[in-house]
């Protein structure tokens, strides 16, 4: 599918992986819905947007309200006519150990609360489970070409002090099977679904990071050091424009391995 012309939305599209994700599909000659929870962000990149010479609207949006998908899935049609192009990069993160053990004793202080726990899954796996319905349910109803992106993480496999934030993001990289198996069942042929991995990327959660612990990360990367945001942009747009990629997840991790070399 070609990107020049059609209208993106971009979830989480106002930092990080998403903004990187808005300013390369704007470059690519696409219109974008930028969606976020804060206000600030959104009018910094959608000032950038146009200082660019593109399109842009932005939506103040939660992605687990039902309510607000359907407001920013509608705003977008109405600003633009259709919607080709979904990017459900909103994500967040709450790391905790499910058990924490006193020094002393041995014994258990402090567990993992729902407090850490179901945020995470409602942002990362339900707020994607509804971006991409309603989003689907738009192209369908509206017969348009499109394309479903969403974004897991090389975590996936299991990372200690992450059991929240990894079920989600293997989740959600087993969801462009399941959706397009559906899609197949139901003859629905002008919708793909992908997923992205990315691996350690240099966005804002990991620019707070102890700087010695994220060399040590680095070390352990083949490309010797993080992936930036615009390299996992560019690997969307890829996916977008090539046809044939559906129905599968994508890890883009400059080589993460363990130590030993085995990769991760």
């Amino acid at each position: 599918m070609e990107i020049k012309g059609k209208v993106a939305l971009v979830t989480g599209g106002g930092n990080g992986i998403g903004e990187a994700v808005v300013k390369f599909l704007v470059n690519k000659g696409a219109k974008v819905a930028v969606v976020d929870m804060s206000q600030k962000n959104i009018d910094r990149v959608v000032a950038d947007v146009k200082a660019m010479g593109g399109e842009a609207i932005g939506v103040l949006g939660n992605v687990t309200s039902e309510a607000d998908t359907a407001k920013f899935i509608k705003a977008t049609v109405e600003a633009f006519g259709q919607l080709n192009i979904v990017v459900a990069s909103a994500g967040i993160i709450k790391d905790q150990t499910m058990l924490t053990l006193d020094k002393e004793t041995g014994k258990v202080s402090r567990k993992m609360g729902l407090d850490k726990w179901q945020p995470v899954l409602d942002v990362n796996l339900t707020g994607t489970f509804l971006t991409i319905r309603d989003s689907s349910e738009a192209m369908v109803n509206g017969g348009w070409e499109g394309i479903l992106v969403l974004i897991s993480s090389i975590n996936k496999v299991g990372q200690v002090g992450q059991m929240n934030y990894s079920s989600t993001k293997v989740a959600d990289a087993l969801l462009p099977k399941i959706v397009v198996g559906e899609f197949q069942m139901r003859g629905i042929k002008n919708i793909r679904c992908v997923c992205i991995a990315p691996g350690y990327t240099a966005t804002p959660i990991l620019a707070g990071m102890n700087q010695e612990a994220l060399k040590a990360i680095c070390a352990d990367i083949h490309l010797g050091r993080l992936v930036q945001p615009e390299e996992i942009a560019s690997g969307i747009a890829h996916c977008i424009e090539n046809d044939a990629i559906n129905a599968t997840t994508l890890e883009i991790t400059g080589g993460l391995c363990y130590k030993g070399g085995i990769a991760k």
